[in-house]
């Protein structure tokens, strides 16, 4: 198993699109209308935003810290521009090193991704990638190489849905309202990744009002239960867990999952730049 899947686990259902996976199985997900989210550009987020997370792998009871990634957002006049960067601490990289970095460009109206890249580099393993997305013509056009600035393969790829990256689909969950709905509810969605499509769910479970964030304090949480892919990370009734601020900011607190070895949990460790007051900390 590649350390990166300890990296974005966050990006809900998406740790399994950062390496290619031999055998991938998808929960079906009914047809049904993808909600909008508001069109005034009241976003949840504004520029300068930064999260950082803590990652930790439990094997045997034991749980090690092993990362770090964060994410920014920057805007670029009518775009935003999503980052995330991950990398291990040098006391994991003796067992495994990290150094992967998420890039997306993303229209401030339709919130659909234009463009994204990245570059990943998990001990003997490097890719690099580029996509235009072009939405409305339904086409991906993905340009691969090992590393950035080497020969790159172009390829490209009829889509059936507006699709999102690995990076906007988390923005875009951020700016759903949640206030009217109740537990059950699923936010249907597409990612394309690995040059394929992917037809995925979120469940709203519920709100916890004062769930524990490790070194971090209680929150009032809303929490929600994504697809995940199953494959060489996770297996078929694998649960992943994601609490989020049940605030205006709407930002993960805390994230949890098995994987095929062990678990993981992604706990937030600093912020800075948020919109809004973050009032969902209560002690």
């Amino acid at each position: 198993m590649r350390i990166v899947y300890l990296f974005l686990p966050f990006l809900l259902l998406v740790l399994a699109a950062f390496a290619p996976v031999p055998s991938v199985l998808v929960s079906a997900v009914p047809q049904q209308q993808v909600p909008v989210p508001s069109q005034n550009n009241d976003f949840t987020f504004k520029h300068g935003e930064e999260l950082v997370y803590k990652i930790y792998y439990n094997l045997n009871f034991i749980w090690v810290p092993a990362g770090e990634v964060t994410f920014r957002v920057t805007e670029e006049g009518q775009q935003f521009h999503y980052q995330a960067k991950g990398k291990t601490y040098s006391s994991y990289e003796w067992f495994f090193q990290v150094k992967d970095d998420y890039d997306s460009w993303v229209d401030k109206g339709s919130y659909l991704p234009n463009y994204s890249e990245r570059s990943v580099n998990e001990g003997g393993y490097h890719i690099f990638e580029k996509i235009a997305f072009n939405q409305s013509s339904r086409k991906a056009t993905v340009w691969r190489a090992k590393s950035k600035g080497q020969t790159e393969t172009k390829t490209e790829h009829p889509i059936k849905n507006e699709v999102h990256d690995v990076l906007s689909i988390l923005y875009y969950l951020r700016n759903l309202e949640f206030n009217d709905k109740s537990a059950g509810y699923t936010v249907p969605f597409s990612i394309f990744m690995d040059q394929e499509e992917f037809p995925l769910k979120m469940t709203f479970v519920g709100r916890e009002p004062r769930k524990k964030v490790h070194n971090m304090g209680r929150y009032r949480t809303l929490k929600f239960q994504p697809s995940v892919i199953a494959g060489n990370v996770f297996t078929e009734d694998a649960k992943m867990s994601v609490w989020v601020s049940d605030d205006a900011n709407k930002i993960p607190v805390l994230v949890e999952s098995p994987v095929s070895v062990g678990s993981v949990k992604m706990t937030l460790k600093s912020y800075n730049g948020l919109k809004y007051d973050f009032t969902a900390k209560v002690e």
